[in-house]
């Protein structure tokens, strides 16, 4: 790294600062799309976030949520007697072992979310055609590896208790 100048090294903290900070731009925007996607349901954001998780990844025990959320058991509780009222989930029991529920998503209701989530995805498309496969790859490394970086700094707060 001997070749590198220190002009070179201003520009590349700078460009990381404007990721950064443009990453933040971006959770503070999607954050408010939530919100108003929220509204237009009748959820609360914490209801969003776990309906979310099971309908990426469910079928999935309460226990399997309330890790995959970062959520004491009995908030999950909650949260899951909130959304089977409201039609968006179903409780099950597993055929293997009937003291065993898992939590799945009803796909009708998720047309709703789709739906209102349709102009952002509509506009995400838009903007991933105007590059080519190779930056659509690196673009996509790059948002999987922030994703397990802010999984990472997520666990290691949880675990300091700070």
């Amino acid at each position: 790294m001997s070749n590198v100048t220190s002009g070179d090294r201003r520009v590349r903290r700078h460009l990381t600062a404007e990721i950064k900070s443009s990453l933040r731009d971006l959770r503070n925007q999607l954050s408010m799309l939530n919100r108003q996607v929220g509204i237009q349901l009748d959820l609360k954001d914490i209801d969003m976030d776990c309906l979310d998780l099971i309908s990426r990844h469910g079928p999935l025990s309460p226990s399997t949520l309330a890790r995959r959320a970062g959520l004491h058991p009995a908030t999950v509780t909650g949260i899951l007697d909130r959304l089977e009222r409201a039609g968006w989930i179903a409780r099950e029991r597993d055929p293997a072992d009937r003291r065993a529920v898992t939590v799945r998503a009803l796909p009708d209701r998720g047309k709703e979310v789709y739906r209102l989530f349709s102009g952002m995805n509509s506009a995400m498309d838009s903007i991933c055609a105007d590059y080519d496969e190779e930056q659509l790859k690196l673009l996509a490394d790059f948002l999987r590896k922030s994703t397990d970086a802010g999984l990472t700094a997520t666990r290691d707060l949880s675990a300091s208790g700070a």
